[in-house]
């Protein structure tokens, strides 16, 4: 199939580019290969979000995906493996078809960070999380362990210790990176203690997670730590390789210009896949903005 633009990510900023180019007349294809809202969706609670003094980000994200259906914009569930241009034709293949377009964005955002531990990938799903708005409901009267240390950590800590009997927070470093008033929360909540100077060593268990082994950085003791459940929140990486022949990359990182161009004429890119400074939901949707005009003026200009 055939449309003017393909945006490769349903997170917020994805979602926005969407809209600007659905609203500007053109045919537009949204791909996500998980769930729309990206890392919004996950997120316990957003207060940073004009015109919403709290709310859940996934019901901020749904939100804005009702805004994608009402305009009746495609969307589809797939992963992009590969996209390639042609003269002045891209072909986004994905796990199930191929699709073509004169333009792409691509908005997909960062996976989550793993520690690179033995056992960490055998035993996801099996007591061990990256998400707690997804998977902390399993842990409902239940001690678990959280690895983090900054706002993203605070937030599932706070969301955890809603039904979980108690959360152990294990920060690397002698202090906390994240917001005060959440770390205020976190210290206030009386079923949240808090750990610092630990690195994780080991995993324990085999079919299960049982616990794990951690180091104090400045004593050198080893500490085992037993507990039901692990969410690990150290932060999230680019993952970009996939389009390293069409982009410059920078630490993974796509580089653009400030139109949200790349080096490849036609191809956009925006939202936290992108190299920049700062990151934030209202970021994301401003790059998402800028991208989709960006790609208006291109089509345009190009007379497609």
């Amino acid at each position: 199939m055939f449309y003017d633009a393909i945006i490769v990510g349903a997170g917020v900023s994805g979602m926005m580019a969407a809209i600007n180019l659905k609203r500007g007349g053109r045919n537009v294809l949204l791909l996500e290969k998980e769930n729309a809202g990206g890392q919004a969706a996950i997120s316990p609670r957003l207060e940073n979000v004009p015109g919403f003094k709290e709310i859940s980000g996934e019901e901020y994200a749904f939100k804005i995906f009702e805004q994608v259906l009402d305009l009746g914009i495609d969307f589809e569930l797939e992963e992009v493996l590969i996209v390639q241009k042609e003269h002045n034709v891209f072909s986004v293949q994905t796990n199930y078809r191929t699709y073509q377009s004169y333009v792409v964005i691509i908005a997909s955002g960062v996976k989550h960070r793993h520690l690179g531990l033995e056992k960490e990938e055998s035993l996801i799903g099996k007591g061990i999380s990256y998400c707690a708005v997804c998977d902390g409901a399993f842990y409902k009267d239940k001690d678990v362990i959280l690895i983090g240390d900054a706002n993203s950590a605070m937030q599932y800590a706070l969301s955890l210790a809603k039904t979980s009997r108690q959360v152990t927070i294990c920060a690397l470093f002698d202090k906390l990176f994240a917001d005060q008033i959440l770390i205020e929360r976190v210290k206030n909540t009386s079923n949240i203690r808090l750990f610092y100077n630990l690195s994780a060593q080991e995993f324990l268990g085999e079919n299960v997670f049982e616990g794990v082994i951690f180091e104090n950085t400045k004593t050198k003791e080893l500490i085992r730590m037993n507990a039901d459940g692990l969410f690990i929140a150290i932060g999230q990486i680019p993952d970009n390789e996939r389009y390293k022949n069409l982009v410059d990359l920078k630490n993974g990182f796509i580089v653009v210009n400030d139109e949200m161009e790349t080096k490849t004429q036609g191809l956009f890119a925006s939202g936290d896949c992108i190299d920049k400074k700062y990151r934030q939901i209202v970021l994301a949707e401003n790059d998402g903005a800028i991208a989709s005009i960006s790609a208006l003026n291109y089509l345009n200009k190009m007379n497609f």
